[in-house]
């Protein structure tokens, strides 16, 4: 793999929520991970097969990651009958998926041996599959009734580092899903749980006090999936327990501005994340995550830039990924993003400022280009130059 330089950034939004703007106009990967961020003249010589972006002024940030999407098995979704949109979402500038479980599998099996054989397969799959690139960590087990702590032990060794939202199945009592819960943390997975109403049939209504009782990782799209959590009930969470928060695409927008405001007025901003949850009724929305960045940016006073930490270096930590966050050892990651012609502002945070979505200019995954400019964005101001790459901003 050639190593990879990105030049004339006008701005490096770093993915760190206590210090997301970085120093500098020049970003440097090889063999996958970045090695050096910083300003032009204390790059590392370039190597012989080196390919250079010119940023040529617009804003680089990390690669998005989507803390909610439900995937079934490849890049296709039933619940929507859509093909690829995995991919598509790459062109919104996300390069990783979290899945909160696959409860779309037609037919999905509801016994033991079902449940853990779904979430071992789907962790395998994804494990050896990247639509378009993507980076999708996947088999996220839905609790059912009769599992076992040796099934968590079983399910571990087999790659399984995550527990589905708890209320898609029965099983979401304190008396049930809390031991299987705390099998699953202490084996570290990475527990969501489902808050707000009903969202599928089959699944449960949930309020703080069973969040509070059960303890899980995520509170999961407490701006309503798509039915809105109570903010007392949020601010309830914040105050006793210490899980993660998170505000979604496929949610109501009210609630999104008054928990991002909740949250910045609490200080809380590292424990708010960012998501789709998609595909589901509201569909499937490949700039679902740069439109959420805007909303907590434009609506929940929180600076675009740590908006964009709770889209990256937030989700990294939770999930104790090397990516999410523009750094030397980090994976490379990258996404570089521009105000969209026409706009009003001048670059890619303006742009966020003001509730508009950014355009995509180029798309990177460990070092590598994967797209140059979006189809799924305008074009933006500047002419940035992707080698291979037809387009650019003008």
């Amino acid at each position: 793999m050639p190593d990879l330089r990105v030049i004339d950034i006008g701005t490096i939004v770093s993915g760190h929520i206590d210090a997301p703007v970085v120093d500098g106009n020049t970003v440097v990967v090889q063999n996958g991970t970045i090695a050096y961020v910083g300003d032009e003249h204390g790059a590392p010589a370039p190597a012989a097969n080196e390919v250079t972006i010119d940023a040529a002024g617009a804003t680089l940030i990390p690669g998005l990651i989507d803390n909610h999407v439900h995937p079934v098995i490849g890049d296709f979704s039933p619940r929507q009958r859509v093909l690829d949109f995995i991919e598509s979402c790459l062109h919104g500038g996300v390069t990783s998926m979290i899945s909160a479980g696959e409860p779309h599998v037609p037919g999905r099996p509801r016994d033991r041996a079902g449940t853990k054989a779904l979430a071992i397969l789907a962790a395998k799959s994804f494990a050896n599959a990247r639509p378009g690139g993507v980076k999708v960590i996947a088999g996220a087990v839905i609790l059912e009734h009769g599992l076992t702590e040796a099934d968590f032990d079983e399910m571990a060794d087999a790659g399984v580092q995550l527990v589905g939202e708890i209320g898609l199945s029965a099983v979401c009592t304190e008396e049930e899903a809390g031991p299987m819960v705390r099998w699953a943390q202490a084996r570290g997975l990475r527990v969501a749980m489902h808050t707000g109403g009903v969202s599928i049939p089959g699944s449960n209504a949930i309020r703080a006090d069973l969040v509070i009782a059960i303890r899980p990782d995520v509170a999961s799209h407490v701006n309503g999936g798509p039915t809105r959590l109570p903010l007392a009930d949020v601010e309830r969470i914040l105050n006793e327990t210490d899980c993660f928060v998170e505000i979604v695409q496929c949610g109501n927008t009210l609630a999104a501005q008054e928990v991002a405001r909740l949250i910045a007025s609490r200080g809380d901003e590292r424990r708010l994340i960012l998501g789709t949850d998609m595909p589901s009724g509201t569909g499937v929305i490949p700039l679902g995550m740069l439109r959420t960045i805007a909303w907590v940016a434009s609506m929940g006073r929180i600076a675009p830039a740590r908006a964009v930490a709770m889209a990256t270096g937030n989700t990294a930590r939770l999930h104790g990924l090397n990516r999410g966050i523009i750094a030397p050892g980090r994976e490379g990651d990258l996404v570089i993003v521009d105000a969209p012609i026409g706009s009003g502002a001048s670059s890619a945070l303006e742009t966020l400022a003001i509730g508009d979505t950014p355009a995509v200019a180029a798309v990177i995954v460990d070092g590598e280009v994967k797209i140059g400019t979006s189809r799924n964005t305008p074009p933006g101001q500047h002419n940035v130059v992707v080698p291979g790459f037809a387009g650019g901003g003008h």
